[in-house]
């Protein structure tokens, strides 16, 4: 036999080894075969971290894998995101993330990956509301009226703090004053836990909080909760009122956890996942751990996810640039 022909003979061999292989990752017909890497771009110990590790251990049983939960913390989440649009589009790397998906093109500027176009949606996973709380020693402040009225008194002189700029909670005080026509100083602190300190000892005079950090002080009285940020009541606080039902008609700031993967990802993979973490997130122990944490889960289809995204950025870049809002 002639080399040439015999080259010719292992060269088309050798193709038809690979079809097998190269259909079964693109049908996801193999997936997942080792353990699933769920970036958390935040620290340890908050609403992202619980959701994720809560979803991750029932998805992973579901599919036979472990999830393997990795911080990637900094930056206000790019560094986690910008690791994750850099890893190869097989679904054993994930992300969880929330409005900052949204937010922080606008806010920093340039990135070095893009929001949008460098990930894939799997699936909103919940929605854990914002709360604006005051210090219960204040009892000249018990509805969002009375807040409103005593920041158009003193204009600039009340406070509100935030777990950073840009955060949620930066955000939704943004909003406040915005739809409100007030002027509250924004005190911006590294992280929510110092914020409610100093809410607690009188330093600052109002926080819209997550929940989440909240929840232990209202239920042991030193903090008061005015109004919840969501379009609809929180089934954590079923007595408060959204700020909408308050005097704030049209406000709505209802901070949401995804999760994506690198763009590229096949979509039976991607559907794949999608499929697991829904299940997940109906299992009567997970409803009640996100209960806890004041987490309300949604679930979502990729599209629908894409289709919120795309609204979200929309909404926040206008609101940051009315509102002047840089960070570097």
């Amino acid at each position: 036999m002639k080399r040439q022909t015999l080259l010719a003979l292992l060269a088309a061999t050798t193709a038809l080894a690979v079809l097998p292989t190269a259909h079964a990752q693109t049908s996801g017909a193999n997936w997942p075969n080792k353990p699933i890497r769920w970036v958390v771009p935040f620290p340890p110990g908050g609403a992202m971290d619980a959701i994720a590790r809560t979803l991750g251990e029932k998805a992973g049983q579901a599919l036979g894998q472990p999830f393997v939960v990795e911080n990637k913390a900094g930056a206000g989440g790019n560094i986690g995101a910008e690791f994750v649009a850099k890893q190869p589009a097989d679904g054993y790397t994930l992300m969880i993330t929330s409005i900052g998906m949204a937010t922080n093109k606008p806010l920093y500027g340039k990135l070095s990956y893009d929001p949008i176009k460098d990930f894939a949606p799997v699936s909103l996973l919940a929605v854990v509301p914002n709360v604006l709380v005051t210090n219960a020693t204040q009892p000249e402040v018990k509805t969002v009226a009375d807040v409103i009225a005593a920041a158009r008194k003193a204009p600039g002189k009340l406070t509100y703090g935030s777990a950073g700029n840009g955060t949620s909670i930066h955000l939704a005080g943004e909003v406040f004053n915005s739809l409100a026509q007030v002027d509250m100083l924004h005190i911006p602190y590294k992280g929510s836990g110092p914020a409610v300190a100093d809410l607690l000892g009188g330093q600052i005079n109002y926080m819209f909080d997550s929940i989440t950090s909240a929840r232990p002080h209202l239920q042991s009285g030193k903090l008061r909760a005015l109004g919840v940020t969501t379009a609809k009541r929180s089934a954590t606080l079923p007595n408060v009122p959204t700020l909408a039902e308050a005097g704030l008609p049209g406000y709505e700031v209802s901070p949401w956890f995804a999760v994506f993967t690198p763009a590229g990802t096949p979509a039976p993979i991607v559907n794949k996942l999608n499929a697991a973490l829904r299940d997940a997130m109906k299992q009567p122990d997970v409803v009640a751990r996100f209960e806890t944490i004041g987490a309300e889960p949604v679930g979502s289809t990729p599209a629908e996810l894409a289709t919120h995204l795309a609204k979200e950025s929309d909404r926040w870049a206008k609101l940051i640039a009315e509102r002047h809002i840089k960070l570097d």
